[in-house]
């Protein structure tokens, strides 16, 4: 008959509480118990009373060939009671880490989780060098942009000093044939504007005698037109004054009539 010691809860619920029993190993969890060991209490503040264990009754049982779960054997190694079960775990653990390492896999949870951690500390060492790396080569590149400004600003500043002197130097000589272009060019402003004045003058000169002489046509014309109508006038005046009035021939006959009636 086998027999195993393992633990059988009989807490409520959130409240759990283990009995550690030595039962048939074809007996179901809850089914007929062969001692009652001990008990487990995890809720237990105080760590001494959480195991309480009648190590005595479990070595006997160890001895005759009673084969404890994972948990009562860790809870057994907790309270120092060694056992060949749990050191041939122990082989087994030991030879299946070593295949596992020796194929490059991870073999616990814990070291699962260190991996973990030491590859995001890596990454994240490596994101913050290539962010300093990407820094510095901005900077540089800003630096040899500003050198390269710089260069192109002095460059430019001598070339616009050489012309600046080369301007400086050309100018006596522009001015002195500025002025000789003037002394020529004065003269014959002077002789063309003559020159055009002269023509000027002339065309209204004529232009006045022009004016003036047939403004004495039109006076001759005028007078001419005159001299008949005056003329006439005058013979026309001659003429009424030689006819004699009726009004006097009236006169004349009425005074002749009255001395014939004297």
């Amino acid at each position: 008959m086998a027999v195993k010691i393992r633990m059988t809860r009989i807490g409520r619920r959130h409240r759990p509480f283990f009995r550690i029993n030595a039962v048939e190993s074809r007996e179901p969890r809850d089914g007929k118990i062969l001692e009652k060991l001990g008990h487990y209490d995890p809720i237990e503040k105080d760590k001494e009373k959480q195991i309480v264990l009648n190590t005595e009754r479990v070595k006997h049982w160890l001895d005759k060939g009673a084969i404890p779960s994972d948990t009562v054997s860790e809870i057994l190694l907790r309270l120092g009671i060694k056992h060949k079960y749990a050191e041939e775990k122990a082989a087994r653990r030991a030879k299946a880490r070593a295949a596992a390492r020796a194929k490059g896999r991870l073999f616990t949870k814990t070291e699962k989780i260190a991996a973990e951690k030491t590859a995001a500390a890596a990454k994240e060492t490596e994101e913050k060098e290539k962010a300093k790396a990407e820094q510095a080569k901005t900077k540089a590149k800003e630096k040899a942009e500003a050198e390269e400004k710089t260069k192109a600003e002095e460059k430019t500043e001598a070339k616009a000093e050489v012309i600046e002197t080369k301007t400086e130097m050309k100018a006596p000589e522009a001015v002195e044939k500025k002025v000789e272009v003037e002394a020529v060019a004065e003269p014959k402003a002077k002789a063309k504007k003559k020159a055009e004045t002269k023509p000027k003058a002339k065309e209204k000169a004529e232009a006045k005698e022009a004016k003036v002489e047939a403004k004495g046509k039109d006076e001759a014309k005028a007078k001419a037109k005159a001299k008949p109508k005056a003329k006439e006038k005058a013979e026309a005046k001659e003429e009424t004054e030689a006819q004699p009035q009726p009004q006097a021939k009236e006169q004349q006959a009425a005074s002749g009539d009255e001395d014939k009636k004297q």
